[in-house]
C-alpha cells in the first residue's frame, strides 16, 4: 500500500475506492495536500471525504485546484454559483438523476476529468452510488476481444441513456430543471471516442463504455446492439465495483476517465439533495 505523507487512505472494496481522512476541504489547501489527493484518485479511482462542512464557494475553490469547471449543457447551475448543479430527488419524483451507469459528459468532445458530489441531504436508507472500475473491465477481457476492441470507435450521445426507460434524455433534463441553453440542438451531444482508451495520467488501458453509447463507427445501431449489451454488463460485473454509503457532509471524487458510476434509486419516500460540480477533461486517445 502507498504510505501518503499528509493523509490517510482506506481502501472500502478490492476492486476501487477509498475514504480518506485527515484533510478538511473547506482549507486551502497546499499543494503537498493536493499532490497526495492526486495520487490516492489515481490510485483508487474514487474517493470519499466524511464530515466535511463546506460551502458552494469553497466546494468549488478545491473543484478549481483540478482544472477548468464544465457547464452542463442541457441543464443550468445554481443562481449563485452556476459551476454548480444541485441534484434533487423528493418524494414526489420517480426517477432519479444518474440512475444507470455511465461515464460523465462521454457525449462532449472532452469529456469530463473528473466529478465531485456533496451530500447536503441524504435519506434514512438508501442512496447509495455505485462504482465500477473499467481498468479491471479491460484487463479481464480474452486478448482476442481486446484486439477487437482497439480497432472499435463508440459514438455518444447526449440525450440517450440506456437504462433510462420512457423518456427521452433530453425531456428527462427538461423536466428536473431549466435548459441551459435555449436549443440543445445547438450544442454538439454526438461524439465519437475510442472503445478502448489510454488514460493520461497512468498509461492504463480502459473499456471506455457506458449508457450514452448507442453504435459503433461505421456500424448499424442494430449491428452495434449485442456488443454493446455484452460490454455494459461485462464492465460492471460484482467484482469490478464497490458501493458508498452518503451521509451529510459526505463527498465524493471520482475519476470519469477511468470508471462508470450509477446512482440508486431505491428511496421513494424521501429527498436526496446533493451539490455536484464536474472538472473539465480532453480529448480520449
Amino acid at each position: 500500500m502507498r504510505n501518503y505523507q499528509s493523509i490517510e487512505v482506506t481502501p472500502i472494496s478490492g476492486a476501487l475506492g477509498a475514504e480518506v481522512r485527515g484533510v478538511n476541504l473547506a482549507d486551502d489547501l497546499d499543494e503537498a495536500v493536493l499532490a497526495d489527493i492526486r495520487r490516492a484518485l489515481l490510485d483508487n479511482q474514487v474517493i470519499f471525504f466524511r464530515d466535511q462542512q463546506i460551502t458552494p464557494a469553497e466546494q468549488l475553490r478545491f473543484a478549481r485546484r483540478w482544472g477548468d469547471i464544465h457547464l452542463h449543457p442541457f441543464m443550468k447551475g445554481m443562481d449563485d454559483y452556476p459551476e454548480i448543479l444541485e441534484i434533487v430527488k423528493t418524494p414526489a419524483d420517480k426517477k432519479n438523476f444518474g440512475g444507470a451507469w455511465h461515464s460523465d459528459q462521454m457525449f462532449t468532445a472532452k469529456p469530463a476529468m473528473g466529478t465531485m458530489l456533496y451530500a447536503k441531504e441524504t435519506p434514512s436508507a438508501g442512496g447509495d452510488t455505485l462504482f465500477a472500475n473499467q481498468y479491471l473491465a479491460y484487463e479481464s477481457l480474452s486478448d482476442g476481444m481486446r484486439a477487437t476492441l482497439g480497432r472499435l470507435k463508440a459514438v455518444s450521445r447526449g440525450d440517450h441513456f440506456k437504462g433510462h426507460d420512457g423518456k427521452s434524455r433530453k425531456d428527462f433534463y427538461a423536466d428536473k430543471l431549466a435548459m441551459q441553453v435555449k436549443d440543445p440542438g445547438e450544442v454538439q451531444t454526438v461524439t465519437t471516442h475510442p472503445l478502448i482508451r489510454t488514460h493520461p495520467e497512468t498509461g492504463r488501458k480502459v473499456l471506455y463504455v457506458g449508457g450514452h453509447v448507442f453504435k459503433f463507427e461505421d456500424m448499424t445501431e442494430a449491428e452495434s446492439e449485442p456488443l454493446i449489451d455484452f460490454l455494459m454488463a461485462h464492465s460492471v460485473r460484482p467484482e469490478f465495483t464497490c458501493r458508498f454509503r452518503w451521509e451529510p457532509g459526505s463527498l465524493s471524487f471520482w475519476d470519469n476517465r477511468s470508471t462508470q458510476n450509477l446512482a440508486i434509486n431505491d428511496y421513494p419516500n424521501e429527498t436526496r439533495r446533493m451539490h455536484r460540480i464536474t472538472i473539465c477533461g480532453d480529448v480520449p486517445f
